[in-house]
């Protein structure tokens, strides 16, 4: 079975974070391993605190994992520090990591800071160069490539101008009212638009973990990039479309909405 690593934070409401991954990883066939960078107390309305773990207890997960079910793609999430930033360069660095992933957290869905301002500029250093692809949202890309989106051209721009920079793969998506949900991959100078139908469903908690998930469990079990990018797209829309509702704010969806097993009834 093939295994990948989620290194992000915890979500005591499940919809996002480790709890997401977890769920999406498991739904998508792979084996999933966690290292947790900080647990947040939030639900579907807000988030209400963070407690970072410590960079040496964050290295020590890690080895942990990379030492014994050594993983075929890890996703990078909520990193809120720039301490345990250079912890997650240093031992991906140290164990030749394959197939990684960085969703490149700063905001959460219900609008709330995730990441600490002295922590931007090392994440873009000393992180984000590491990436097989990212997968900023358009408030993060325009962060990443420093310029305003707000037309289709602009996220061909940012998007070409964040993967030269970077020498990344990125899955720049769409939504935020620019399109519907439309994400553009730029890949070697190479464009690929893949074109979303936007679901009527107010519940997108987690959303940016589970696609960058899912693309982390695709790429382990050995799909090529713009297959990862294209089958997390299908399953997420199907996630959406299960409507969960669940909290008062922006609600989870539902993970599992494709697993078949005598245990659900």
């Amino acid at each position: 079975m093939k295994t990948a690593l989620t290194i992000a934070g915890s979500d005591s409401s499940g919809g996002a974070g480790i709890q997401a991954d977890i769920k999406t990883m498991t739904a998508n066939g792979v084996f999933a391993t966690s290292a947790i960078t900080s647990l947040t107390a939030q639900n579907t309305t807000g988030v209400f605190d963070i407690f970072d773990a410590s960079p040496a207890f964050l290295s020590k997960e890690i080895d942990a994992i990379f030492t014994d079910i050594y993983p075929d793609a890890v996703k990078i999430g909520m990193v809120s520090s720039k301490e345990l930033i250079l912890v997650i360069e240093e031992k991906l660095k140290q164990y030749q990591a394959k197939n990684i992933v960085i969703d490149p957290v700063m905001i959460s869905t219900s609008g709330d800071k995730l990441l600490k301002d002295d922590a931007i500029n090392t994440l873009k250093e000393h992180l984000i160069p590491l990436a097989t692809v990212l997968t900023p949202n358009i408030p993060e890309g325009e962060l990443l490539a420093e310029m305003s989106i707000n037309t289709v051209e602009d996220m061909e721009i940012a998007a070409t101008k964040i993967s030269n920079n970077y020498h990344s793969a990125v899955l720049l998506k769409g939504g935020h009212d620019l399109n519907d949900a439309n994400d553009l991959l730029v890949k070697d100078g190479t464009l690929t638009w893949f074109n979303g139908k936007r679901i009527n469903n107010s519940n997108t908690h987690g959303t940016g973990c589970t696609l960058s998930s899912a693309i982390a469990a695709n790429l382990a079990k050995g799909q090529d990039l713009v297959t990862a990018v294209a089958n997390a797209k299908d399953y997420i829309s199907g996630a959406l479309n299960a409507m969960l509702n669940l909290g008062q704010g922006s609600g989870p969806m539902n993970h599992l909405f494709d697993l078949s097993s005598k245990y659900i009834d």
